[in-house]
C-alpha cells in the first residue's frame, strides 16, 4: 500500500544517504510510525544538509516496506555542531562531582556554550553518592548563585532518576552534554530502557572516561518528547561573539536588567573599561574575564590569518 499524501516527520537517525524518520502525526497508519527515507533526487536544499532532529516533509509512503521519500526540509530553530543535531529545546550540562573531579572553569565553559544556543539550560551533577550531603548542598547553592537549577543524582536513590525522567517527558528534545567519564551513558541507559550502550571506566592514567557511544540518534520517551543519544565527546569549540558574552552570564544580566546598572558605554565589556559600573565581585567574573581575553586573542589571530 502506498500513499502520496504529504506528512510532517522528524529525523531520528542518519546514516550514509538514508534517514530514519518518525511521523509527527500518526493517524491513519496504525502502529507504523517510523520510515526509512531517502531525499527526492530532484530536490535541492541549496547545499543544506539534513541532520538528526530536523523536521522534514515526506511522501510516497510505502506501508509495506516502511519506506518514504523526503521532499522538503523545515526551517530549523538551532543546530548543534558537535554532535550534529538540530532543534534542541533543552540542554542538560552533565558533570560528575568526583572521578573525575569537578572542574569549575570547564563547567562554566559548557554552560556558556549552551547558553549561546538560546535554549533552556540545566546543570546535572552525577555520582553524588560519593560525596557528603553537606558538600552536595554547598554545590547546589553555588550553582544557584550562578543562575542555574541543579539536579543532583545519587545511584542509591532511584526517585531522583524518576523525577528527572518526569521532567524530560515534558520537554520537546533534550540532550546531555559534558566531558567523558561523568556518567552520561549510564544515565541514558537508565532513562531509555533497552538502550544498553557500552560504558567504560575512567582511565586511571588520564583521569577521564573513554568514549563508548558512537551514533547520534533520537529516542522517544513520551508522546512528542525525545532525548538525544550522542557520541562521547569533550567540550565543543566555543564560538560566541565577544559582544554577546555579557548577555550569557546570569550575574551580569541580573545587574543590568533587574538592578538597572548602567555603564558609560552601552557596548561595555566590563573589563577595565572607562565608566564601567558593574559589580565584579561575583564568583564567575574571573572565568568571564578569561573568556573575553581568549575570544579577543582568537579574533585577532583569525584577522592575521
Amino acid at each position: 500500500m502506498k500513499t502520496n499524501r504529504n506528512h510532517l516527520a522528524l529525523v531520528t537517525k542518519k546514516f550514509n544517504e538514508f534517514f530514519l524518520v518518525d511521523l509527527k502525526n500518526q493517524e491513519n497508519f496504525g502502529n507504523i510510525d517510523r520510515f526509512l527515507c531517502r531525499v527526492k533526487k530532484s530536490i535541492n536544499f541549496k547545499d543544506q544538509l539534513i541532520y538528526v532532529g530536523d523536521e522534514v516533509v515526506i511522501d510516497s509512503i510505502d506501508l509495506k516496506s516502511k519506506r518514504a521519500i523526503i521532499t522538503s526540509l523545515k526551517k530549523r530553530k538551532n543546530l548543534l555542531s558537535r554532535p550534529s543535531v538540530a532543534n534542541i529545546s533543552n540542554i542538560y550540562i552533565t558533570f560528575s562531582v568526583v572521578e573525575p573531579e569537578l572542574n569549575l572553569s570547564q563547567v562554566n565553559r559548557f554552560l556558556i556554550s549552551a547558553e549561546s544556543m538560546r535554549v533552556e539550560v540545566t546543570l546535572v551533577l552525577t555520582k553524588c553518592d560519593l560525596i557528603s550531603e553537606k558538600k552536595r548542598t554547598f554545590l547546589v547553592d553555588k550553582f544557584r548563585k550562578w543562575g542555574y537549577q541543579t539536579i543532583t543524582l545519587n545511584l542509591q536513590k532511584s526517585d531522583q532518576f524518576k523525577n528527572l525522567l518526569t521532567e524530560l517527558k515534558q520537554k520537546k528534545c533534550s540532550i546531555f552534554m559534558g566531558p567523558s567519564g561523568v556518567g552520561k551513558t549510564t544515565l541514558l541507559n537508565t532513562i531509555i530502557p533497552g538502550l544498553k550502550n557500552n560504558t567504560a571506566p575512567v582511565s586511571s592514567k588520564i583521569k577521564r572516561g573513554k568514549n563508548t557511544t558512537r551514533n547520534v540518534e533520537l529516542f522517544s520517551i513520551s508522546n512528542q518528547s525525545y532525548i538525544v543519544d550522542t557520541p562521547g565527546f569533550n567540550m565543543q569549540p566555543l564560538e560566541v561573539d565577544i559582544r554577546a558574552l555579557p548577555n550569557l552570564y546570569y550575574e551580569i544580566e541580573k545587574q543590568v536588567i533587574d538592578e538597572g546598572v548602567r555603564c558609560k558605554f552601552r557596548n561595555c565589556l566590563h573589563l577595565d573599561d572607562e565608566g564601567c559600573n558593574l559589580d565584579k565581585s561575583f564568583e564567575r567574573y574571573s572565568f568571564y574575564r578569561e573568556m573575553i581575553e581568549s575570544s579577543k586573542s582568537h579574533y585577532y589571530q583569525n584577522q592575521e590569518d
